[in-house]
């Protein structure tokens, strides 16, 4: 479809942002500012800045007022490994739900689709306990 020759696109057609999530042209950040402080300041700025998943910077916008806070809180720490691990495992789970969603189509409720469903049951609930076990640590 194209907007091409329509006589008035409105706000939301085309290259523009909808109303609810209007785009603001950025000013580029080109100026800095340089303060002096105790190498215990420093070192609370930085760990407080990585305690909330932001730059140095960022933080001290954030504190005054010139950019807006942010809601998200900051991503856990998680081991690499048990990330990767979980990932192959939802690869493969995501497989076995493919095969079976295909074998429910065509109207296969054998036996063995039924077994499957109920070891993706099981994988599923394995998966939650493990993540709740790794949150706590």
């Amino acid at each position: 479809m194209s907007y091409a020759g329509a006589a008035d696109p409105g706000p939301c057609e085309g290259r523009q942002a909808s109303p609810s999530n209007p785009t603001r042209a950025k000013e580029a950040l080109t100026e800095t500012f340089v303060f002096r402080c105790t190498a215990n300041e420093k070192a609370e700025l930085r760990a407080q800045a990585e305690a909330a998943g932001l730059p140095a910077a960022t933080l001290l916008r954030e504190a005054l007022g010139l950019t807006a806070a942010r809601r998200r809180k900051p991503v856990p720490r998680v081991d690499p490994a048990l990330v990767l691990a979980v990932g192959r495992i939802g690869g493969n789970l995501n497989q076995i739900a493919r095969w079976l969603n295909r074998a429910m189509l065509v109207g296969r409720t054998d036996l063995d689709s039924l077994t499957i469903a109920r070891s993706l049951v099981m994988i599923e609930r394995q998966l939650a306990l493990l993540l709740d076990e790794a949150r706590r640590c």
